[in-house]
């Protein structure tokens, strides 16, 4: 492979990357509206909302059945438009069976597409010789961004679902179908590193399940975070219903900053460094969050989550790809289902703990499941961990 072809391949995985935060954010942040548009019932809703994810993990297994005949890219290059079109029919229905197989279409490719992102993050990682997953995570959350601020001027000019997925979807859709030429695996199969642990043979539930764990628990956060960050600053701590939409913002904002700089720590220090550095800043987070006398404080404790946890998901993938470098592709495909399962356990968990004893004692719990990465931070390297700089291998490539 080619300096150019790597580049290439980098920019257009960094726009799947970003094409599909902008996606994920415009659903998830007009749940409200979809409820309205096809009167889904509050006791209703959270099947809605169940299925998504779970659906997510049948498409991130039924992957790793398909990477073993066609490459990654393939997955990725229709999985992509697919996720878009049925965005645009979740927006374009009008009968509650019409947004059932809108969102379970939905489902089912995002689970495709995560994993073959990932796989083809890991595999181009692997080609540069050092750290550049963070980097393809924060074009996720620059589209995050994007798409939330997309989703608050359709809501803020009270356009239909519709009239603010069907724009957005015509530019991306041919962006991604046109950035998709340049998909490119940083090694082939011949090329596979032999000798390492799981090299070229099955993946071992046993070894990556350290890994598995790690992926849930920042979920948890993840999903405490976007789920119950603006109910908790304003009914809890006592701030105003603007601000209250305000948190998950910083959290956006930080998670972007924390992952455009990532890599170079990863680089500096290795990725066990990075990881326990951001899980005691996540924890911290939480615990501030949980005692915070005011509005204020729980803003800078939500500012604090954002650039914790923002490293440890790419980290987990780029760990994975390290541990089973013969057999990344299915690691990564298997390690993806655990991002499902953490986004469904964390916000009924907090919720139910709030409801039972208190909000506040109930933020103590991902701040307990946080610290535990700790326990599991050794799976992230050292040595296969690193590249370069007395921390990491050689440069393989040399490449921008």
């Amino acid at each position: 492979m080619t300096d150019a072809g790597l580049r290439h391949g980098r920019a257009s995985l960094g726009l799947s990357f970003g094409v599909q935060g902008v996606a994920f954010a415009l659903l998830v942040t007009r749940i409200p509206a979809i409820q309205d548009q096809y009167g889904i019932s509050d006791g209703l809703l959270p099947v809605f909302l169940a299925a998504v994810p779970i659906l997510a993990g049948v498409g991130s297994v039924a992957t790793e059945k398909v990477v073993a005949r066609v490459w990654p890219g393939v997955v990725l290059r229709w999985s992509q438009p697919l996720v878009l079109l049925a965005l645009l029919g979740v927006g374009a229905g009008r009968e509650v069976w019409h947004v059932a197989v809108a969102l379970g279409v939905f489902g089912l490719a995002v689970g495709a597409l995560d994993a073959s992102m990932n796989m083809l993050g890991v595999s181009l990682q692997r080609a540069y010789g050092r750290s550049i997953m963070l980097g393809f995570h924060a074009a996720y959350s620059l589209g995050g961004i994007a798409g939330a601020s997309l989703a608050w001027a359709g809501a803020r000019w009270e356009l239909s679902l519709l009239g603010s997925y069907l724009p957005v979807v015509v530019v991306l859709l041919p962006a991604a179908l046109v950035g998709s030429r340049w998909y490119t695996e940083g090694k082939g199969p011949e090329e596979k590193e032999p000798g390492a642990v799981g090299a070229g043979g099955a993946v071992s539930f046993r070894l990556l399940l350290p890994l598995c764990l790690v992926m849930s628990f920042a979920y948890i956060g993840d999903s405490t975070v976007s789920n119950w960050s603006a109910k908790y600053l304003q009914d809890v701590l006592g701030g105003s219903e603007q601000l209250a939409t305000v948190p998950y913002n910083v959290y956006m904002v930080t998670t972007l900053l924390g992952r455009a700089l990532g890599d170079l720590g990863v680089r500096r220090f290795g990725a066990v460094a990075v990881v326990r550095g951001g899980s005691l800043l996540a924890a911290g987070g939480f615990a501030v969050v949980a005692v915070a006398p005011g509005a204020w404080v729980g803003m800078f404790g939500f500012t604090m989550l954002g650039f914790g946890l923002c490293v440890i998901v790419p980290q987990t993938f780029a760990a994975a790809g390290r541990m089973f470098p013969g057999n990344s592709d299915a690691a990564v495909a298997r390690l993806n289902i655990f991002n499902y399962v953490g986004f469904l356990v964390g916000s009924p968990l907090v919720g139910a703990l709030g409801d039972a004893w208190s909000y506040r004692g109930a933020m103590l719990v991902p701040m307990a499941l946080v610290l535990a990465t700790l326990v599991y931070a050794r799976a992230f390297g050292p040595e296969p961990a690193r590249y370069g700089g007395g921390h990491e291998r050689p440069h393989t490539a040399d490449v921008g």
